[in-house]
């Protein structure tokens, strides 16, 4: 029989296109098996509602306890890589006055050729980031002081930054509750991927935050 307390996400009322967004994915390195088919849960929603495979940018941390530093970081590395990639005003104005200089020069001279389009990573500052991790109950309190620091940690991370963080950390009391939620049971049932309901999430925060800047109600 499946466990009743196992749900997967209801569906937004709305569905988002993700492929605006760049996300970020952390995900700790405990419980590998569990950990492994979260994320590839993550990244097949993600995909499946738009975000580009180049746009989702993944990153490890030997612990859940070390998840809402790294996030917090990215979302800092984020908005630092955006600001260097941001062309400057300067150079701009230099090109200009430099394609003006030429073309009265040397008027029979080719023309600049356009830049040769393809699908590149976007630089944008990151519109979501999802933290993965897996605590498994033992036998000392270590099990409580963690999910209490990294649930709290998430969360001040998110109101600091004004990015969404989703949760993406199971604390389960037993491996087979950590398997089932990761859709790999050794039961007859194999239970529900939760790395999916994280990505369904992801976008649709990221796109109502992007409304809500702007905003639109």
């Amino acid at each position: 029989m499946s466990d009743p307390t196992i749900k997967g996400l209801p569906p937004p009322p709305v569905k988002y296109d993700g492929s605006p967004f760049r996300i970020a994915i952390v995900h700790a390195r405990w419980n590998d098996a569990i950990i492994g088919a979260l994320l590839e849960g993550t990244v097949n929603k993600l995909k499946e509602q738009g975000v580009k495979e180049e746009n989702i940018v993944i990153k490890t941390v030997p612990g859940s306890y070390e998840l809402p530093f790294a996030c917090q970081k990215l979302i800092e590395a984020g908005k630092t890589q955006s600001s260097n990639a941001a062309p400057s005003m300067l150079a701009s104005t230099t090109n200009l006055l430099s394609l003006i200089d030429n073309a009265a020069s040397a008027p029979s001279a080719n023309p600049p050729q356009p830049a040769q389009s393809g699908t590149t990573a976007s630089t944008a500052p990151f519109d979501a980031v999802i933290a993965i991790g897996c605590l498994i109950k033992g036998s000392t309190m270590h099990f409580e002081y963690i999910c209490d620091a990294v649930t709290n940690g998430l969360m001040r991370v998110q109101l600091d930054t004004g990015v969404p963080v989703i949760f993406g950390v199971l604390t389960v009391l037993t491996d087979d509750q950590g398997l089932e939620r990761a859709g790999i049971g050794r039961k007859e049932t194999k239970g529900h991927n939760h790395g999916e309901d994280w990505g369904l999430a992801a976008v649709e925060l990221a796109a109502q935050a992007s409304d809500w800047q702007k905003g639109i109600l």
